[in-house]
């Protein structure tokens, strides 16, 4: 690792004055992918910008009955939140899903939105990668991509994106909000990260020199009565292979209102608006829950050594939604 510099923010305009005073300066929260990154040099941050101790720590009513992350809140307390247990469980299992205890007590809500890839030819900076360094080329496209992207993905890059939270957030509907040295800004969720393209480098509309500080989750009566339910490779702590967050409320045995995204299948969380359509309206059973999961599915390119996915969500969808219903008839 090459030398930086740290210095420690004590508030927001202080900690944008730090970052815009240095070419190539991160902000720093737990570091639990920046680090790493650091360790192997893709990453090559000139300062750190620790923002750890910004007044940024609160999970919070809003007067309309959402919830306000504060962009420091850890992992571990988003996950114990009595509100989010309560009336987001499908954001409390999925941070649990994410990370061991150790992990979850160091990660920041904020900077589990911005985490990197896990693609191995990402990581290792003596392969070509057009995420890392553009117009290198995607080597993953011939190479070991069994668990990449299904959806979404280009001839310039395939990888998908890692976070298990973003995957509850995209399904609920959440808002980014940030601050630049021009002032605050919002995003909706579902905008916040770019379609791969051929810019894979590109990885958000976050502006230049712009800080987290907060994700807002709207009042979501349907969201009471939701799961994440994660796909990985082996028993302890591992990124997805494929992950489904899902909400259903059920009206005489029809569905009244559905919320679904996928996670692991593409370079964002997936938020599956075709499948919510065939849900809408429909009778709330397996066969309505196939049907949506296809009619989602369709747009799915495979590649050779991932074309299991494409199944496995269509099986997930199935299980949680079913598991939901029955529920719902409890």
């Amino acid at each position: 690792m090459r030398e930086f510099g740290y210095q420690r923010a004590h508030d927001v305009a202080g900690a944008l004055a730090l970052l815009a005073a240095a070419p190539d300066a991160r902000f720093l929260g737990g570091g639990t992918n920046l680090v790493d990154l650091m360790k192997t040099g893709v990453e090559r941050p000139a300062r750190l910008v620790d923002v750890r101790e910004l007044p940024l720590d609160q999970v919070e009513r809003t007067a309309d009955g959402g919830l306000r992350i504060g962009a420091t809140v850890t992992n571990s307390d988003l996950a114990a939140h009595p509100e989010v247990r309560r009336s987001y469980p499908a954001l409390t299992q999925a941070v649990l899903a994410g990370a061991s205890g150790q992990l979850r007590n160091m990660a920041t809500a904020g900077g589990n939105l911005l985490q990197r890839t896990r693609c191995g030819y990402f990581s290792d900076v003596s392969k070509p990668c057009n995420k890392r360094a553009p117009g290198s080329g995607c080597p993953a496209i011939n190479g070991e991509h069994h668990n990449h992207a299904v959806l979404g993905a280009s001839d310039h890059c395939v990888a998908v994106h890692p976070s298990d939270m973003g995957v509850a957030l995209t399904a609920f509907d959440a808002v980014v909000s940030y601050e630049t040295p021009d002032g605050p800004g919002e995003i909706p969720f579902t905008d916040f990260y770019l379609p791969v393209g051929d810019t894979p480098h590109r990885e958000t509309i976050l502006p230049p020199g712009a800080l987290i500080t907060h994700v807002s989750l709207p009042p979501a009566p349907v969201a009471a009565r939701s799961r994440y339910r994660k796909v990985r490779e082996r028993a302890s702590y591992a990124f997805a292979i494929g992950s489904v967050a899902a909400a259903l409320d059920i009206d005489d045995g029809r569905v009244r209102e559905a919320r679904l995204a996928f996670g692991a299948v593409a370079s964002r969380p997936w938020r599956a608006r075709a499948a919510e359509a065939v849900l809408t309206g429909a009778p709330a059973d397996s066969e309505t829950f196939a049907a949506a999961a296809y009619a989602e599915l369709a747009a799915a390119r495979p590649l050779p050594d991932n074309g299991y996915k494409v199944t496995l969500i269509r099986n997930l969808v199935v299980s949680v939604l079913t598991e939901l219903a029955e529920r719902d008839v409890r």
